[in-house]
């Protein structure tokens, strides 16, 4: 799958943000390495900390599904659901990322109009540690 595909599934994912509280829609789309795409929004909550992030859904999507193997992720986001710059993923969503995924996973960030920036895991998540190492120590 082409990354301009998958950028197009992160903003048909985007419109089904629920976010009455900031008005900052997120989506994602996440590429298995079977080729499977799985959509994911943020959900926002009063209470904030039961929020989710778009890129969870999407991972936690595919993980009940079966998928433990993934290749790439598209995400993009804006005020109202306009894109004005690159959305990079929050900490908490790297680390998912980390559990199910190598350093070389990669990560498109959509900025405004047809532009995306293009980074590994590693580069966002440098001397990070995974489910594997965890299990060997």
């Amino acid at each position: 799958m082409t990354p301009e595909k998958l950028i197009e599934l992160a903003k048909e994912a985007m419109t089904r943000s629920y976010s009455p509280y900031s008005g900052y829609k997120v989506g994602a789309a996440l590429l298995c390495s079977d080729g499977s795409v799985y959509q994911g929004c943020n959900m926002e909550n009063a209470a904030y900390s039961p929020s989710v992030c778009a890129e969870r859904v999407a991972i936690f999507k595919a993980v009940y599904d079966g998928h433990r193997d993934f290749a790439a992720i598209a995400i993009c986001g804006g005020k109202d659901g306009c894109i004005t710059g690159t959305f990079p993923p929050c900490g908490v969503c790297r680390q998912v990322m980390r559990e199910f995924c190598g350093t070389d996973f990669r990560i498109y960030m959509v900025g405004a109009g047809d532009s995306y920036q293009v980074m590994t895991l590693g580069e966002l998540l440098p001397c990070s540690f995974s489910a594997g190492e965890c299990m060997n120590a």
